[in-house]
């Protein structure tokens, strides 16, 4: 595929993307951390992928937040490439405190083929979690200005991580959402809520496409009760990695406790995973051709 086709490929993404968030009802958007899982969410038939930046750490070893934005951008090209599906990419807080920083990331993350992408208030700095509103509205603001500078609808989501830093104020989270929507965000995104009353309250407080968090514990909502309190789009951030690695500790654990081996009978049977994958790697080969 050479530059130009992948251009259109990638602007026909995105507007299939935006008018998912059109459309009625909620979808879901999971979160993959390699090619591979990603390919398998695609013949699932799910029509869009999110980017975990927790699940791509754990796969290298790292804690949440310890990839920097080099190798992140590499990981967002894989995960843009491995599928024909559009990807939103978590770009964690922008990768650096200042507005242009934010900028610069969303255009760098536009380079390596995703059609939208999170900018989150969370410094990562334990003794002040949250930047404070007015600097955080500004680095939504250049994220916006950077979307907008883009060939194709770049979909720009901000995201109030209160919930996740220990201050549930829901006040002050909503607060912080609507300064982001009047700042230019395409959706709005606060992880970690935990009732059906306040994510109602929270969708009915703002007038853009909430994304709401599932695979929390303690979080036990449905696709469908989720739309019907008017959510639009739901991720699982990287509960899908962490179910992955609980599955293989599970089963270290069997193995170095009591030497049995009993974990091989909820693995899937080699045939079915070479079947999977083959299919994938043909379906990728004829993008390419």
């Amino acid at each position: 595929m050479n530059t130009q086709s992948t251009q259109h490929h990638q602007i026909d993404k995105a507007r299939a993307f935006r008018a998912y968030h059109e459309a009625p009802g909620a979808f879901i958007i999971p979160n993959p951390w390699d090619i591979g899982t990603a390919r398998l969410l695609a013949q699932a038939g799910f029509k869009a992928l999110a980017t975990s930046s927790a699940g791509y750490a754990f796969s290298r070893g790292l804690p949440d937040s310890a990839v920097g934005r080099e190798q992140m951008l590499v990981h967002l090209a894989e995960i843009a490439g491995a599928t024909d599906l559009p990807v939103n990419a978590d770009l964690e807080n922008g990768f650096g405190d200042a507005p242009e920083d934010c900028a610069e990331t969303i255009g760098l993350a536009a380079q390596a083929g995703v059609v939208g992408g999170s900018i989150e208030d969370a410094t990562t700095r334990v003794d002040d979690p949250i930047y404070a509103h007015d600097a955080a509205v500004e680095r939504v603001r250049a994220a916006v200005e950077a979307a907008r500078a883009l060939p194709f609808p770049f979909t720009l989501t901000a995201r109030c991580e209160n919930y996740l830093w220990g201050r549930p104020d829901l006040d002050d989270t909503i607060r912080r959402l609507q300064a982001y929507q009047e700042a230019g965000a395409d959706v709005l995104y606060a992880p970690g809520l935990k009732t059906r009353e306040d994510i109602a309250t929270l969708v009915r407080s703002v007038d853009r496409p909430v994304n709401v968090v599932m695979g929390l514990q303690g979080v036990r909502l449905s696709l469908d009760e989720l739309a019907e309190l008017g959510v639009k789009r739901v991720s699982v951030g990287g509960s899908l990695a962490r179910a992955a690695f609980g599955a293989f500790l599970r089963a270290v654990r069997e193995m170095s406790e009591h030497g049995t081996f009993s974990y091989a009978d909820e693995a899937i049977p080699s045939k079915e995973i070479n079947e999977l994958f083959a299919r994938a790697a043909s379906e990728a080969a004829q993008r390419k051709a």
